[in-house]
Order: structure tokens, then sequence, then C-alpha cells
């Protein structure tokens, strides 16, 4: 996995700043891509893995609204999530009172072995100068040092 190192401030003493590696995204697969190296690996048709693809995007929304934690084997678990203000008297509470609804991802014991296992390298491209870097995205507000979970 590459890196870069981009200058923050410091969550501790906002008057300081401190640099920090962030993750390189190296592009997005679709679920294109993800049928054509299915396909490679398997017995099973472009179309066949197409569509197995196309239906658990119909099927895991389905459950996730019903409440129901989605199983993805070795890769996961998938549930939603919400926070809500809190009533002094349960009586007055109501569902405008629910916000923050979220999806959250809480890889399996395997992912996070191999996540664990994971070497990372310093990137070397334009984007790493750390006098220039300009990189705003949302994933830099994560400063921990692991993998994400709930």
């Amino acid at each position: 996995m590459k890196y870069k190192i981009i200058q923050r401030v410091n969550p501790q003493d906002r008057t300081q700043s401190n640099w920090y590696a962030t993750p390189v995204n190296d592009g997005r697969i679709d679920k294109n891509d993800l049928s054509k190296e299915i396909v490679n690996i398997s017995a099973l048709s472009r179309g066949d893995v197409s569509d197995a693809i196309e239906s658990l995007l119909d099927v895991i929304p389905k459950y996730l609204l019903m409440g129901k934690s989605v199983s993805l084997g070795e890769l996961g678990t998938m549930r939603v999530s919400f926070g809500s203000k809190g009533v002094e008297d349960p009586k007055k509470f109501h569902t405008n009172l629910i916000s923050g609804v979220r999806i959250v991802f809480t890889p399996s014991t395997e992912l996070k072995d191999q996540l664990n296992r994971m070497h990372f390298e310093l990137s070397h491209g334009q984007d790493n100068d750390p006098e220039t870097d300009d990189n705003n995205d949302e994933d830099d507000d994560n400063q921990n040092n692991g993998p994400v979970e709930d």
C-alpha cells in the first residue's frame, strides 16, 4: 500500500502541526472490473457474474433497511447505525431526533489479519511533495494507525 506524508494541525495542540501518513488511492475498481476478474478465476460466464453482482447490490440494501446485519463471509459484516438526541421522558421521543444514519462495515478476522500484514511504501509521485500537497480527500481526516472499524 502506498502512502504519502501530509502536514496537518496537531489535534492535541492546534498551534502546532505534525506530519502524518495518508493512503494514496491507486484508482477505483468498478463492478465491471470485478466481474472480469471473477470470470478469469472461475468457471462462470461474464453474464452470470454480472447478474450475481447486480443481484447482490439489489438485495443488500433491502436487508440493511430491514435492520439486519449482512455478513459477507470472509470480507466482513455491514449494518446500519445511527445516533439520536436524548430526551428525559421516553414518551417525548420522536423519530426526528434520530440523526447520523450510516452504514458500518466491520471487517472479518481474516480481512483484519490481511490488513495487519500489509506492507507500506512511500509514494514517489507528484502528489507526495509535502511542500505542495493540497489534497483534500475526506479520508485525510482519519488519523488512526490502523484499519477503520466499529
